[in-house]
């Protein structure tokens, strides 16, 4: 739940609100960090978030290594929510999963949500171990939130109870070699979407037929080549965020 910047500046997040004069008191974990490991001591600064409340300066009170004390001052960086995107993807192997949560939270999603399809191989995640990942991840790209992580349904359930303003970008891995484009694509701005990332082995045929019936569902190619399902995240975020995301 912490990560260093670059200097001396440590940002953290925390399950606290924030405000002027707000004391936080640290983790166990969170003060072994800051007062053992890096040395921190009273008198000095971090720099805060919570997803909530932009970024604040905080100054140290209590240095101790068990349950250290901060208080806020100024706040250095509003809230900057990102667009109402999900990403929607089929876990891989571990260290593949980890870099996907990674890369979506620097990128910008507001929710991350693993799905079982009928050819996902790795169906046990450590729904912790992500969290972790994406607070780390908003820690290190100067975010200010950290996107939420569900538990992980089935495909067929999720599409099931999908909401009627949300659009689909469905990467489907059968177009591969087609033109790649956003731009015949109606959406307003700021319309709720999602991108759905099938699993190694792609969708199932029945699991394709199923999204090509969904009203708002719209397929894409991802260009000439069959993406690995880490690098279609990857790319599929690019697309959209360029498009019609907060890059432009």
């Amino acid at each position: 739940m912490f990560r260093l910047m670059t200097g001396a500046k440590i940002r953290l997040y925390v399950d606290h609100d924030l405000a002027p004069g707000q004391s936080i008191a640290l983790t166990r974990e969170q003060s072994n960090y800051l007062f053992a490991v890096m040395r921190l001591e009273a008198g000095t600064q971090v720099s805060l978030i919570n997803s909530r409340d932009g970024e604040y300066l905080a100054d140290i009170v209590v240095a101790n290594k068990k349950n250290g004390i901060l208080v806020c001052q100024d706040q250095v960086k509003p809230m900057l929510l990102p667009p109402d995107l999900w990403l929607v993807f089929a876990p891989v192997k571990k260290d593949r999963t980890s870099f996907i949560v990674e890369k979506a939270t620097e990128m910008g999603v507001r929710e991350i949500i693993p799905v079982m399809t009928e050819f996902t191989h790795f169906d046990r995640i450590r729904w912790d171990k992500m969290d972790l990942q994406a607070i780390e991840a908003a820690e290190q790209c100067g975010g200010t939130y950290v996107p939420g992580i569900e538990a992980m349904e089935k495909l067929s359930d999720v599409l099931a109870t999908w909401p009627e303003d949300r659009q689909i970008l469905f990467c489907d891995e059968s177009k591969a070699g087609q033109p790649t484009s956003l731009k015949e694509i109606p959406a307003d701005p700021g319309a709720p979407w999602a991108i759905l990332i099938g699993p190694e082995g792609g969708f199932s045929e029945d699991e394709r037929a199923a999204l090509q019936a969904h009203p708002n569902a719209h397929a894409i190619s991802l260009g000439p080549r069959i993406l690995r399902a880490d690098t279609a995240a990857v790319a599929a975020l690019t697309l959209w965020q360029a498009q019609l995301g907060d890059w432009g």
